[in-house]
Formats: structure tokens, C-alpha cells, sequence
């Protein structure tokens, strides 16, 4: 067993409970025949998190058959488990040393399986990694550990014509909302008809409350943890510029501009209840096809710092004890060819990883139906913390979010958060840091 693996039961506990609401939930599990092999070939074990997800999983297919059937030395043979126990699977497999060579992983957990030792640095060449978004790439203390297809982003989605009508300026990569033209366009929107003018998400759970509202708290100038040290969140998570955006956040339900009952999804915007959707791109499309040409995708607003959306979705890398490495990265670099991520961009609509892959797409390219997203990732994405910890400091967020939301003490709810997250820091000896 790993040395580290007793002190970290707590954050490996808590990673199954981070699941990016940018990805498809999965279903059944599955596994996928040698397809293309060739006798004697030395055989790779690759885990996904894919099960359910047939459009995924078509593309996976593509690629192993077409990897298996370049080359006779080795053969990729996959394995599919449902997305709500894949967490779970890995975290036995490495108490029991059957992990497979070649395994997905969500961006946020990669510092925590890296420092636990289940995964070692993806080795891949700087041909592969540099062409790569930043938000790709997963690292922990300086290394690559974990390399993605694609990213996801958020953005706010509005009627062009529900904007015109209540004379509310249309927001810019450039120019995007102030705080103050937000509030007043929220307020303009309510006293218009719309009796909660915003979905915020706020009814979803897990990791979507990190991933959602960090990088608003990010945008007013606070944090979840001091990036500096990654050591301690205070000071970030409980300072002034913290405790100013969550008294907007706690307002925002109190005013009745946001609510957390609804449906999770989209379907208040896309039935024209909410005039405002704050959302990813996994829901662009049923949006695209409610609301046709009067759809606008629109840039978050600034809450004083400038812009800010979450970074990283599910990304790839090897196990460290991994008995074929050379193998496993063979696949992982024949993998990131463009026309690979071009098509798991367009089937799962979800922002390619490289340039030229998003130039090949009918959705994400220049002109096409959902670059604003493209634009909001390279403009404002920030990933979310890489350190081990990320885990708890998720879940202890959540937490707390939920309860100022319910009108509970801001100064008191944060300074408790950082309590919680700096005792976990400090009884896993810092992580690393």
C-alpha cells in the first residue's frame, strides 16, 4: 500500500463527489474488443469514465481501432465504468495494485492522485502538450501529469431580443458587465416580468458550486486558497473581497433574483421563464434549438477584478505502476491528433483542445454557433486550484455556499471554511508545498 494512502482517506473520500457538470452523466458500463490487433502484441488496459456516454465512446473506438491497426507492438483494450462510481473503482484498483496502464481523470483531483501515487508525469513530448489549451493540462508541483481533448466553459445566455426590449447593453469579450450594469439589468429584467430573472444553478450539488461560483469570487479579487503558498485559504476565502462578493450572492437570493429550486439543466431559460442562464456549453445546444437566432452567448460579468470562468474537464494520464509506459504514451501522443479532438468536440459539444482542431469544427469555429465559448475560455478561464487538497477545499466551499445562501453569518460561515480547509492542509503536512 501506498504511504500515503492512510492520511489521505479523507480527500480520496471526497473525490467521488467531484463531478464536472460539464460531462455527460454515465450509465451502463461497457468494455471495447481488441479491435486491430495483431498477434503478440503486448496489451494496455485503459479505463474510462465513459459509460453511457455513447458519443464519447464512439470516438474512443476510432481512435484504439486506429492506433491498434498502425502499429504490431501493442494493442489498446478499453474498459467503461459509470462516471458515479469511477472514483471509487480507481481508488480500490490502487489499493490493490490492478491498475490499468492508461486512465481519465477529472482535471481538479489530478495534484491529489498524483501526490497519492496513483499516477506518475504523463511524459508526453512539448509537440503534444504546447499545441494544448492551458486548461488542458493538469500539473502538480510543476509537472504534467494529466493532458485533455477538450475543455468546457461557461457563459450567460440571453434573448437578444428580451435585452433590446428592456434597453439592457449587450456585454462584450471587451466590455463585458459591470457589477453595477448587471444588478441593474437583474433589477430591469424583474420588474419586466420575469419574477427570477437569473438561472444560476444553484438547485445542481458536488462540484458545480466550486466550478460555478469560484471564479465570481475569483472576479471580486478572493480565492479558495492563498496560490502563492497553496498552503492556507486564508485571507482569500474569508477576506473583504470575499466577504463582498458573498453578500452580492446572498442578496441575489434574497431580492429574488436567483432561486435554487428549478430543474437542473436549462430548461427555465429555454422556456423563456428566466430572461438569464449562467451555463456551460453542454447545454448550448438544446438552447440553440429553443431559442434559434435571438440566442446570445454572452460573457459572465465583471465583479470588480475582471471576468473569471473555471477551467479543466476530464483529462488523460498513466498509472504509476503502469508495466508498459512506453506503450501507454505511444497511444496517449497518437491520440491528440486534430481530427480526434475536432470530433469530440462536434459529438459531445464541448471546446477543442487545440487550435487547429477548433478551426475543423462546425460548432467551435471562427464564426460558427458557439465560439463565445472558445472566447470565454481563452480570455477568462483560470484552473481551479492544483493541489492535493482540492478535494476538501471543493466540498468545504459548497458548504459553506450553500449556507450563506440560506442566510447564514458571512464573516463567520468563511472564517469556519478556512478553519476547516487550513486543518486539513496542515494534518496532511502541507501536501508537498
Amino acid at each position: 500500500m501506498n504511504p500515503r494512502f492512510l492520511k489521505t482517506m479523507v480527500v480520496v473520500s471526497a473525490l467521488s463527489m467531484i463531478t464536472l457538470s460539464a460531462c455527460a452523466r454515465a450509465g451502463e458500463s461497457g468494455s471495447s474488443a481488441a479491435s486491430g490487433a495483431t498477434e503478440g502484441a503486448q496489451t494496455i488496459q485503459m479505463w474510462t469514465h465513459s459509460a453511457g456516454n455513447p458519443a464519447e465512446i464512439e470516438v474512443y473506438d476510432t481512435i484504439i481501432a486506429d492506433f491498434n491497426a498502425s502499429q504490431d507492438k501493442y494493442v489498446v483494450v478499453r474498459e467503461d465504468f459509470p462516471q458515479a462510481s469511477y472514483n471509487d473503482s480507481i481508488q480500490g484498483a490502487a489499493t490493490s495494485g490492478t491498475m490499468p496502464c492508461l486512465l481519465d481523470m477529472d482535471g481538479p483531483i489530478v495534484p491529489n492522485w498524483a501526490w497519492s501515487g496513483y499516477i506518475q508525469p504523463i511524459g508526453l513530448p512539448t509537440s503534444v502538450t504546447d499545441r494544448l489549451l492551458p486548461t488542458a493540462i493538469s500539473e502538480y508541483k510543476g509537472e504534467i501529469y494529466a493532458a485533455g481533448y477538450w475543455d468546457a466553459a461557461l457563459a450567460i445566455l440571453a434573448r437578444k431580443s428580451v435585452l433590446e426590449k428592456n434597453n439592457i447593453r449587450i456585454p462584450s469579450i471587451d466590455q463585458p458587465w459591470t457589477l453595477d450594469e448587471f444588478n441593474a439589468a437583474l433589477d430591469t429584467l424583474q420588474k419586466a416580468g420575469y419574477e427570477t430573472p437569473l438561472d444560476i444553478g444553484a438547485e445542481d450539488t458536488g462540484e458545480w458550486w466550486a466550478y460555478a461560483y469560484s471564479p465570481m469570487l475569483q472576479s471580486a479579487g478572493g480565492d479558495l486558497i492563498n496560490r502563492d503558498t497553496m498552503t492556507s485559504a486564508k485571507g482569500a476565502l474569508n477576506g473583504p473581497e470575499a466577504v463582498k462578493f458573498f453578500t452580492w450572492f446572498q442578496e441575489a437570493f434574497k431580492k429574488g433574483w436567483a432561486s435554487n429550486s428549478g430543474a437542473v439543466g436549462n430548461e427555465e431559460f429555454n422556456a423563456d421563464k428566466v430572461a438569464l442562464a449562467y451555463t456551460g456549453g453542454w447545454n448550448a445546444q438544446a438552447a440553440l434549438e429553443a431559442v434559434g437566432d435571438d440566442l446570445l452567448i454572452l460573457p459572465p460579468p465583471d465583479f470588480g477584478k475582471g471576468p473569471k470562468i473555471g477551467g479543466a474537464s476530464w483529462q488523460w494520464g498513466i498509472s504509476a505502476n503502469c508495466d508498459n509506459v512506453e506503450g501507454a504514451r505511444a497511444y496517449l501522443e497518437f491520440s491528440f491528433q486534430d481530427k480526434y479532438i475536432t470530433e469530440f468536440a462536434d459529438k459531445q459539444i464541448v471546446i477543442p483542445a487545440t487550435a487547429e482542431a477548433a478551426a475543423a469544427s462546425k460548432y467551435f469555429a471562427e464564426g460558427a454557433p458557439f465560439t463565445p465559448f472558445v472566447e470565454n475560455s481563452k480570455n477568462f478561464a483560470l484552473l481551479r486550484p492544483q493541489t492535493p487538497a482540492y478535494a476538501v477545499i471543493s466540498s468545504v466551499f459548497e458548504k459553506a455556499a450553500k449556507d450563506i445562501m440560506n442566510g447564514a453569518d458571512i464573516q463567520t460561515t468563511l472564517d469556519a471554511a478556512v478553519a476547516d480547509i487550513d486543518a486539513n492542509i496542515a494534518s496532511n503536512d502541507n501536501y508537498g508545498f
